[in-house]
């Protein structure tokens, strides 16, 4: 398995790019060098040579997060897949709060001729409510997909 894959694998699982970044960068100095990235690929498990670690992190020597964000993304963009449960997701949100609503579930399974009442719908999202909070996030909505 090549880095990039690892390390959407971990940001799958993580959540949070800013949370693996900070986990390479050993040091705190806000980039990440050659020898921290061969140093944490070793502790999970994943051999990469210096050589490897130096062509991942470039020309500088060094990522910032701002890179590294760009290199575990498909060319700086989303793969198809994670575009598409995003597209779904913001079909089902309303009015840009970053989450399905009770209210926002009921009136897409309308439109899609599906309709449901206001119960269940609650029921819906509480079966995937990880937070209890009464909502849906992305994070939430990706594992109901799944």
């Amino acid at each position: 398995m090549d880095f990039v894959s690892i390390m959407r694998k971990m940001i799958a699982e993580e959540t949070e790019i800013e949370k693996v970044f900070h986990c390479f960068d050993e040091n705190g100095d806000g980039k990440i060098s050659a020898e921290e990235l061969k140093h944490l690929m070793r502790s999970i498990g994943e051999q990469l040579s210096i050589e490897e670690a130096k062509a991942v992190v470039g020309d500088h020597g060094l990522l910032s997060l701002e890179d590294f964000t760009e290199l575990v993304s498909v060319n700086g963009e989303e793969d198809e897949d994670e575009k598409e449960l995003r597209e779904a997701f913001s079909m089902y949100e309303m009015e840009g709060q970053g989450c399905i609503t009770v209210k926002s579930l009921k009136r897409m399974l309308s439109k899609l001729g599906n309709s449901r009442d206001v119960d269940e719908c609650t029921a819906m999202i509480c079966r995937f409510d990880l937070d209890g909070d009464g909502v849906l996030s992305f994070e939430e909505f990706r594992v109901m997909m799944h």
